[in-house]
């Protein structure tokens, strides 16, 4: 059984979710099979299929990848990508 400690500095917010009544049925029972909160079990469940957004960029094969990608990103790159991957700079 996993724990999920929240960080110090992560702030919870309040979340409304609508269930179908067998998944809330089943959330249920298994939060109280494992002795835990509703709220926990959703967190937990949560933060096990979802990966930590550093995680994912870390994935991204654009920016994982040296030769395509180096450095901070231009602040007008979405406007001029074209002079960006086009345009001879030589």
């Amino acid at each position: 059984m996993s724990v999920m400690v929240p960080r110090p500095t992560s702030v919870m917010k309040r979340t409304t979710v609508m269930l179908p009544s067998d998944l809330r049925r089943r959330a249920h029972a298994a939060a109280r099979k494992r002795k835990v909160s509703l709220g926990t079990l959703v967190r937990e469940s949560l933060d096990a299929a979802l990966p930590a957004w550093e995680t994912a960029r870390e994935d991204d094969p654009l920016l994982s990848d040296g030769t395509v990608y180096q450095g901070p990103a231009p602040r007008d790159v979405a406007r001029e990508h074209d002079h960006y991957l086009y345009d001879d700079e030589s």
